[in-house]
């Protein structure tokens, strides 16, 4: 597959050709350098330019936003929420996501936005919003599916990630262990591919007696996935993870699957505006080794 640039990257503005003044041409050459070195100096800072993110996500003005897309399965009911900085796939019956999907850039990896700034909060927007004391006392973290990690990069991206529709009921031991590095090394991926895709959400079965918690009754998942994509590596890769909700035995590298094997126990598809052939073959794949290597830009 060619490589193209991620979204939102507006492509390198070409200098144009200018007419060489007569009196250019016969400058001395000292002269000539530093005109040069001038105009070099002006092309990288307008590839700079060029190149910097917008703060925003808005996936309908950007072709290839449409990865952050997943076909849900049709069995849950879901409203769609657009974020600054995520989608979100909202359940509820079970009072949470049933994914959130976010881009993650190289640049938006480090900001200035601290999850001090933010707090928990009943979102504004849905009526079925879970609230922060439901938690209260239930055992259970409140489990971020979007990490305030990415949301560095705004300020309103940061507190939207603290709603309660892009949080779920996880365990200490998930949350604050295999989760969390699951969620450093996908920043390190961003940095090295130049962007990465992430869905993520809770596992239900069908049929399985849940555990609520809270005056709201939010459903306690069992299982988690995670899906990631480089797609603008040469070829793309993905992997995805199905998780426990508790300890997770050998670490995240016991728990890597295809995306393909998270589309199977979920009932969701992902990254359907791949092209055919892209598609099936990333989301066959399953190599944790070469996923976890992460190589300098």
């Amino acid at each position: 597959m060619t490589r193209t640039s991620p979204p939102k990257r507006r492509a390198a503005r070409q200098p144009q050709k200018r007419k060489r003044a007569a009196s250019a041409s016969k400058a001395p050459q000292p002269q000539r350098v530093a005109v040069l070195l001038g105009l070099a100096v002006l092309a990288v800072v307008v590839w700079l330019v060029a190149s910097a993110r917008p703060a925003t996500h808005d996936t309908a003005t950007h072709p290839d936003g449409s990865l952050l897309n997943v076909v849900t399965n049709p069995a849950l009911p879901e409203e769609i929420l657009e974020r600054e900085g995520m989608t979100i796939s909202f359940n509820p019956q079970t009072h949470q996501p049933n994914w959130v999907s976010w881009e993650l850039l190289a640049s938006e990896t480090s900001g200035s936005q601290t999850r001090k700034e933010a707090q928990f909060a009943p979102d504004p927007e849905m009526e079925a919003t879970a609230y922060p004391s439901d938690y209260t006392n239930s055992g259970f973290d409140r489990g971020h599916m979007a990490p305030a990690g990415d949301m560095k990069w705004s300020s309103q991206a940061m507190q939207e990630s603290f709603y309660m529709t892009n949080i779920c009921p996880q365990a200490g031991e998930l949350n604050r262990g295999t989760w969390n590095r699951i969620e450093e090394k996908c920043r390190q991926k961003a940095v090295a591919d130049s962007a990465v895709i992430i869905v993520c959400g809770p596992i239900f079965e069908q049929g399985e007696a849940v555990q609520r918690i809270g005056q709201t009754g939010v459903a306690v998942p069992r299982r988690f996935f995670k899906v990631v994509l480089s797609p603008y590596t040469d070829p793309p890769t993905a992997i995805g993870f199905i998780l426990p909700n508790g300890r997770v035995p050998g670490g995240m590298q016991t728990h890597a699957v295809s995306v393909d094997s998270v589309e199977a126990v979920t009932g969701h598809n992902f990254f359907t505006q791949l092209p055919p052939d892209t598609e099936a073959a990333v989301e066959a794949q399953c190599n944790f080794n070469r996923w976890s290597r992460v190589k300098r830009r």
